[in-house]
């Protein structure tokens, strides 16, 4: 166990940042009982290899394992490769295409190495839940079924919201929450790890170890961390995403177009820096004794360093501050209120809106040839969207505007 056997240290770094926590209570007992017993708490966390490549917002869950790691107790990081062939229905309006064991193999081999940049693998118990799943015979998978209802089943949001608009709901979907709460079972996870939208699925865990006669899990549900959009949940279909294994100044760059308000979830769900140390960072931003944008390229350059080294990441910086230094901007320039329509616009669209082009279209071909930049930033893709807030634009070599949302 880690040499720091303060239960309210401990405490407090675990309950950092997390949205929830199934129960507190209970997750003491079991950090104090570690403790007593010197014996380390498994902690587990799941991902199903439904995608070869992992981004910023899947390594909120790691970030924490890392802080159980760090503080002694086992982190078991556990691929999905059976789940992942099923789907998982949270938050889908219908039935995912169900993956082959091919591509779930596939994409699974490439997880460890992306992992291997938070967590110590030589401390880390890696599981395949195939494991266990693929020796159950269709007996034990009925006595499995057979421990929850459909009732219950429908009680979750996306189920009765589709079976209420009578969307097709394949029975294979309601496998998913009970063998993802089946690993718990087999892991005997004293504590586990996931987004808010896996609520559900946590606590059919907590459920079933009970029914098979073990201490429920403590739950520690971490929030979804917004893309580079700043309003919806970062994913890789809205091209929001930061993707770990993209190039550092890639990384850097994009960690630099988030607002200054969103930096600091950013900071505290994935820095390394303490409570403290961003609490303070926040004051000094606030109070105006550091410059939002000095503690924004602190952060880019911790992420970039960490999937790419000290090395890249500082490279990165000095790439971004030789180009931004390079940019001759104007004395002044033109600010303009623009009314969003809904909760992100396409920045082609928020252009065209503030006058430097004169059509959707030609802020989308702007885009694309790489002459539109969003506060230093080079914006990439053509039907990018932003959420409201406030942007200087340029656009070809010397149009320049402030916007601001109505």
């Amino acid at each position: 166990m880690s040499e720091i056997k303060d239960v309210g240290f401990q405490m407090e770094l675990f309950t950092r940042g997390a949205a929830e926590v199934i129960s507190e209570e209970e997750l003491r007992k079991k950090v104090e009982r570690s403790i007593r017993d010197k014996k380390p708490l498994r902690v587990k966390a799941g991902f199903d290899p439904t995608a070869p490549d992992l981004h910023l917002g899947h390594t909120v869950l790691l970030q924490k394992m890392k802080q159980f790691q760090e503080m002694g107790h086992e982190a078991v990081f556990l691929i999905g490769d059976f789940t992942g062939m099923i789907g998982d229905p949270t938050g889908k309006n219908d039935t995912r295409p169900v993956l082959t064991p091919e591509q779930v193999k596939e994409n699974a081999e490439t997880y460890l190495e992306q992992v291997a940049k938070i967590l110590d693998l030589t401390k880390t118990t890696v599981e395949f839940n195939s494991t266990w799943m693929s020796k159950m015979t269709s007996a034990g998978m009925i006595q499995l079924a057979g421990k929850y209802t459909v009732a219950r089943m429908l009680e979750r949001d996306d189920f009765h919201k589709r079976f209420k608009e009578q969307r097709p709901i394949s029975v294979h979907e309601f496998l998913y929450p009970l063998v993802q709460g089946y690993d718990s079972v087999a892991l005997k996870a004293d504590v586990e790890l996931g987004g808010t939208d896996q609520k559900f699925n946590l606590l059919v865990g907590r459920e079933l170890q009970k029914e098979y006669g073990q201490e429920p899990q403590a739950l520690i549900m971490m929030p979804l961390l917004e893309g580079t959009d700043g309003v919806h949940k970062m994913s890789k279909s809205l091209g929001n995403y930061i993707g770990i294994n993209e190039p550092a100044k890639d990384i850097f760059g994009k960690v630099m177009s988030i607002s200054d308000v969103m930096m600091f979830k950013y900071y505290e769900l994935l820095s390394d820096l303490s409570t403290a140390e961003v609490y303070s960072l926040r004051d000094d931003v606030t109070e105006g004794r550091a410059h939002p944008m000095a503690v924004k390229k602190a952060l880019a350059e911790e992420l970039a360093s960490r999937y790419h080294g000290k090395e890249a990441g500082t490279s990165a910086r000095e790439e971004f501050e030789r180009q931004f230094s390079k940019k001759e901007m104007p004395d002044e320039i033109p600010e303009t209120v623009v009314e969003w329509e809904g909760e992100t616009m396409p920045l082609a669209k928020v252009m065209a809106k503030a006058g430097v082009v004169d059509s959707v279209g030609e802020g989308k071909r702007l885009i694309k040839q790489g002459g539109v930049e969003l506060d230093g930033v080079k914006a990439a893709d053509p039907e990018m969207r932003v959420g409201p807030g406030v942007y200087t634009i340029k656009a070809g070599k010397r149009r320049y505007v402030k916007v601001s949302p109505a």
